[in-house]
Parts: structure tokens; C-alpha cells; sequence
């Protein structure tokens, strides 16, 4: 079955509600039943919504999960067929970053090589070439060309640090279920029903994973729920057309739509429905909705970007003071993150309080990799990148020089280097006092590697960090005794954290846990969540899958909305999706802007207005310009300002 659910239809309740039926009228085996979706947080609210109508022992063996959860269940159940041991390290992006760059022997990345060879390997991945298929593709860009030369340099790099990328998640599961019958049927007949949620964000990996996985019960056991006019996500690889493929690939597909939308007064969704027509759409939806039809949109103007953060942050105090509504109801949207610059600037002058979605997330908060660094070390020794940082946090007399002498025998004997420090070699390169400290840091490891197999991880946890003095290093690093006592509170959060995952298992140890919290930190960093009361800055792609009753889109420009990349690059109908997306955030009012001027690296820059604005619907919009000389308006806009004044001096 393949549920086309409209913006704001109900997509999660769809699965969470089939997923119910399953198990209590149908008493499917709640261990047969998986569902798949893209974030940590939308799998943790479907769980607990099915929770919450059956009872916890309804569903216990219910796998519930993203992506790459679901690629790591399979990847750790069939590690020996692999090529990688138990325990192996998830490598990060900026993980993989610094592997890329040491092999491209990039100490700087001027041009952003780096990044773009690290980006064209992880597109490879996920559209299932490996390095030897690479190696005949690339012949269309230099980064292609240095990326397929580095790819299999990459993969050695990996295996020899027992470690995996995120893509690898997907990749080697593919890969193991393709070239061994037993794991492939096996898998198949585990899962006899699986729930895909967003399916119209799913890649070429994802894709062959579920279709592989299905073809036991012919997909008969597959449930797809998603949105073609929602797919905003072909610059990380993901493939709309999968959704028609579905109808290819399995004759007898059920297709159901829903079309009303739950969210939405009926004018924004009719506004919605008139710029997506202007799309090729293979399957034809129109949202609606009971709710009533509500005010005209907004269209507003100002002379650059200053003026129109200033006139969205003013007619939001207007509003909000007309309204009397919590900050929360409010969001402010844009194209991409260097437009919040000055929208912050003009809200911490109102003293308007405020989110910024895509800060720095827990996980990159250099505390939490330091512990991170010493528990993947713990749980495998052979992960170079977390001995790196491990080694020198805190300091131990170990400079660059020692290093560098550890690295080169490590690249000698072809070994990690944990393993480099007890090589004879060694000795050539470095003294015997110089080799000290390094020894001494091997036997503290050793000591740990081996209570990690029995003891609790978080009473280990605890003695490492006490054998490290980290919290110390902690005081000593930070600028202030606050900053200070923020970091460690983070580091104690880490530890609630570990222990909650430790208690959902009997025999859990530390390499399980470890190999949890780093893939919920990798995928969760931009999951920020916030529930206070503040007025919510993001852009359109964080966006996807919230909603607020009063919704502001700004940058309505050539260049930006759509953007510049996506014109030369013929992806307007994604920016039009985006949109759209953006659009349909809004639940009762929705207010549109542009400018005609804005700062861009200094420079002013003359901007055209956004195609899309002539694409709007005009019996459903109001120009800004004809709201100014209406008289009752203005004495409406008087009103507001003596009240915020009031407000201000009492």
C-alpha cells in the first residue's frame, strides 16, 4: 500500500494506527513488525503513541527505528560477514572529514576539496557504487576524479580502524543481504510487515533495502507513507521517483490519498495548492480543510534587509500584542542560515526571546567528544581518530613530535596506533623516556579494555573519568567557573543518558551502549527541540514536520528563494516544493516578504522578487502597501504601539 498523505494529513498516525491494527486485531508477532523512519524523535513519538493506545507489553519486540538504526541492527547481527569485528566505531562527518583530509594530505581546504570528495564518497554510497564501480564513473569533474581515487584508500582506512560511516549503515547492510542467501532470507523472514515512513526522502540505498527486505511476503507486508510535493531533500541523495517505482515494482499497490489537512485555515492551504500546480505532479492531490477559511495572506516589502527584519519583528510585537498570544505561536523561516543574522539582531533589540534552530548540538560541544573519544577508544582500540584526541585530553607530555613518530610506525608496520605502541619499530623513531608516557597511557587502556567486558558502563564511565582527572581539565579549560560547571553538567547529562540505555537491557555492556548514544548523536544533531516560550528562527528545511498558528517566510528573492545553485542547476521545482513546505507550516496566518536590496559579503546587492510570488493565487493575498492606507489599519497599528509602550514602562 502506498499512502500519498498531504501536508498536515496525519502521516504518523496513519502508521502508528496500522501498526495497532496489526497487533491487536490482526495478532501479528510484534517482533515481525518493523517501522522506519528518518529521525531518532519522530521514532521515539510513534513508539510512544502506540504505547499509549495498547500498553507497554502489546509492544515489546516492535522495532521501531531510523534508517540507519535499523542498518546497524543488521550490520551488528551480521558483523562477521562483514569484514569489520564486534565493537566497531560509527565514524561522524567531521570524523570522516579528517580521514579524507589526511589522505588527500590537505592540510588546509582553501577550495573545499575536502568536503566535496567527502560528500561525492557518501553520494556513492548511498547510491550502492563502490570503489571499483567509482573508479569508472569518475571522469566528469576533478572531484570526481580525486574522489574515486581516495575511495578505497577511505574504505582501508575504516577496516583498519574497525569503524564504519553513517553511509556505511545503509551501504554494507545492501551489500551483506546481496551477496549471502542466508543473511538475505533470513532478514526476509524477520521482517513480515515494514512501515515506511517519508518515503519520498528515501535513497537508492534505503530504496534496495526495503524492497530487498519485502520481497519475502512479495509486498504484501509493505506500507509506504508519503508526500511527492514534499521531497526537498535531491541535494543529500534522495529520490522522489522511488514513490512511482513502487507501482513498478510491486503490480498490485493500493494507492490511498488524504487529502484533508488537519492543520491549515482553507486559504493558506488554497495559496499552497496554486503554486504546487505549477510542478509536474504524477499524482494529483488537492489539500482542504474544515477549519474555516481564515484572513489573506500578507505580502510584504522593504527597501533591504535591515528594514525587512525590522518590519517582520514590528509586526510581529503588532500581533502579538493585538492577539495576546505566547511567543511559541511564532516562527520566522528563511532559505538559508545566513539570513538570521539580522533577524536576531533586530529581535535582541525588542528584547524578544528567541530559538535558533541548528545551533551547536549537545553532541558537538567539545566535552562530550573528549568523553566519547575515550569510551569508543575503550570499546575499540583500533579507532585511530578517537585515540588522536583521547591521547592529549588532558595533557600527558605527549607533544606533536611523539606523534608523528607513532603515526610513522604505525604506517610502517600497516597497524592502528594502540597496536603501534608495543611494535619494536617504535624504537627507531623514539627514545625510551619519550616512549614513557605512551606506554603508561597503553597499560591505563589495556586495564580499561578489559573491565569493559564485565563491569557497568556507567561505573566504568565514572572511574575513567575520575582515572583522567577530567573534571579538573574541565575547570582549567574554562573561562569561567559558570562555563565550567555548564560543561560538566553536560557531561552528567551524558551519564543520565548512558544509564537510561544501560537499564533497557540486562547484559548491556559498554561497547552496546556506546555504539547507541554515538548513532543517536550523529543523527540527532539537528533534532533540537525546544518547548519554551520563544519565537522560533529556522530554515525552510528545518521546517518539515512542525507547524505554529502565525508563520513568517522572508527572502522571497531570485537567488535566494529560489536559490542561486538550484537556477544554474535546473532543481526549481525542489525550491518550489520548499515552498510550499514552508507554506503549509502556517495553521492560522501567514505573512510573505522581500526585499529590494541586501548586504551580501559587504557588498549591496540589487534583488529581483521571487518567481514564486508571481505564481500566488491573487484573490488569497493582500499587499502590504494597500493595509498602510487603510485608515481603520492605522489606527489599529496606533493602538498596538501605545499598548507595547504601556507594557514596556509598567
Amino acid at each position: 500500500m502506498l499512502v500519498l498523505a498531504g501536508a498536515g494529513s496525519g502521516k504518523t498516525r496513519v502508521i502508528t494506527y496500522k501498526i495497532a491494527w496489526l497487533l491487536s486485531q490482526m495478532a501479528v508477532d510484534p517482533r515481525n513488525i518493523y517501522a522506519v523512519t528518518f529521525t531518532n524523535k519522530a521514532a521515539r513519538e510513534m513508539k510512544e503513541r502506540i504505547t499509549e493506545l495498547l500498553g507497554k507489553d502489546a509492544v515489546k519486540g516492535l522495532t521501531i527505528s531510523t534508517f540507519h538504526s535499523l542498518g546497524m541492527a543488521i550490520l551488528r547481527e551480521e558483523v562477521d560477514a562483514s569484514g569489520r569485528k564486534p565493537g566497531f566505531s560509527i565514524f561522524d562527518p567531521a570524523d570522516s572529514v579528517f580521514v579524507v583530509r589526511e589522505l588527500l594530505k590537505a592540510d588546509l581546504d582553501d577550495d573545499g576539496l575536502v568536503e566535496r570528495v567527502r560528500n561525492q564518497i557518501s553520494s556513492w554510497k548511498n547510491e550502492l557504487v563502490s570503489p571499483d564501480q567509482a573508479m569508472q564513473l569518475a571522469m566528469t569533474s576533478p572531484t570526481e576524479v580525486a574522489a574515486a581515487k581516495v575511495y578505497t584508500e577511505y574504505e582501508r582506512y575504516l577496516v583498519a580502524c574497525n569503524a564504519v560511516d553513517l553511509d556505511d549503515l545503509l551501504y554494507l547492510p545492501n551489500e551483506l543481504i546481496r551477496k549471502f542467501d542466508n543473511v538475505r532470507i533470513k532478514w526476509q523472514g524477520r521482517v513480515q510487515f515494514l512501515l515506511v515512513d517519508e518515503y519520498q526522502d528515501t535513497n537508492a540505498a534505503q530504496y534496495r533495502l526495503v524492497k530487498t527486505l519485502v520481497a519475502g511476503s512479495k509486498g504484501c507486508g509493505l506500507t509506504a507513507v508519503g508526500d511527492d510535493d514534499q521531497s526537498i531533500y535531491a541535494w543529500r541523495g534522495a529520490q522522489p521517483e522511488n514513490l512511482l517505482q513502487l507501482k513498478t515494482d510491486f503490480p498490485d499497490l493500493e494507492l490511498v490519498k488524504l487529502e484533508q489537512n488537519y492543520r491549515s485555515m482553507g486559504r493558506i492551504l488554497a495559496l499552497a495548492n496554486h503554486v504546487i500546480q505549477n510542478n509536474p505532479r504524477p499524482f494529483e492531490k488537492q489539500l482542504w480543510s474544515d477549519l474555516g477559511f481564515g484572513e489573506p495572506i500578507t505580502v510584504m516589502h522593504a527597501e533591504n534587509d535591515e528594514r525587512e527584519a525590522e518590519k517582520v519583528v514590528a509586526g510581529l510585537m503588532q500581533h502579538r500584542f493585538q492577539n495576546q498570544r505566547p511567543y511559541s505561536d511564532y516562527a520566522i523561516l528563511y532559505r538559508g542560515n545566513h539570513q538570521s543574522r539580522m533577524l536576531e539582531q533586530k529581535l535582541r533589540e525588542m528584547h524578544i526571546p528567541y530559538y535558533l534552530s541548528g545551533g551547536l548540538s549537545f553532541f558537538d560541544r567539545s566535552e562530550i567528544k573528549d568523553v566519547m573519544a575515550y569510551l569508543r577508544l575503550v570499546t575499540n582500540p583500533l579507532d585511530d581518530n578517537a585515540f588522536v584526541r583521547a591521547i592529549n585530553t588532558p595533557r600527558r607530555g605527549i607533544g606533536s613530535g611523539t606523534l608523528e613518530a607513532l603515526a610513522e610506525t604505525a604506517r610502517q608496520e600497516k597497524c592502528s596506533l594502540y597496536e603501534a605502541i608495543q611494535r619494536a619499530a617504535l624504537h627507531s623513531h623514539l627514545s625510551a623516556s619519550r616512549q614513557a608516557p605512551l606506554r603508561q597511557f597503553e597499560h591505563w587502556l589495556d586495564g580499561m579494555i578489559q573491565r569493559a567486558e564485565t563491569d557497568s558502563p556507567v561505573g566504568l564511565i565514572n572511574d575513567l573519568l575520575s582515572d583522567i582527572e577530567y573534571q579538573d581539565w574541565i575547570v582549567k579549560q574554562s573561562a569561567s567557573p559558570e562555563q565550567a560547571e555548564m560543561r560538566w553538567r553536560n557531561i552528567e547529562d551524558l551519564l543520565g543518558w548512558v544509564k537510561s540505555i544501560a537499564s533497557k537491557g540486562e547484559d548491556r555492556k559498554l561497547v552496546d551502549v556506546v555504539s547507541v548514544v554515538s548513532l543517536m548523536g550523529i543523527l540527532e544533531k539537528n533534532e533540537d527541540d525546544t518547548n519554551d516560550n520563544v519565537v522560533s528562527l529556522m530554515t525552510l528545511h528545518a521546517s518539515k514536520g512542525l507547524e505554529f498558528p502565525h508563520v513568517t517566510i522572508v527572502g522571497l528573492e531570485e537567488e535566494i528563494l529560489p536559490h542561486r545553485t538550484s537556477i544554474e542547476e535546473d532543481m526549481v521545482e525542489e525550491e518550489r516544493r520548499l515552498f510550499y513546505v514552508g507554506i503549509t507550516r502556517a495553521q492560522r496566518e501567514l505573512v510573505l516578504s522581500y526585499a529590494n536590496q541586501r548586504k551580501r559579503y559587504g557588498e549591496v546587492i540589487e534583488c529581483t522578487p521571487s518567481r514564486f510570488l508571481d505564481e500566488l493565487d491573487e484573490q488569497h493575498i493582500i499587499w502590504e502597501e494597500k493595509l498602510a492606507k487603510d485608515p481603520e489599519r492605522q489606527e489599529e497599528v496606533g493602538q498596538t504601539h501605545l499598548a507595547a509602550m504601556r507594557a514596556l514602562l509598567g
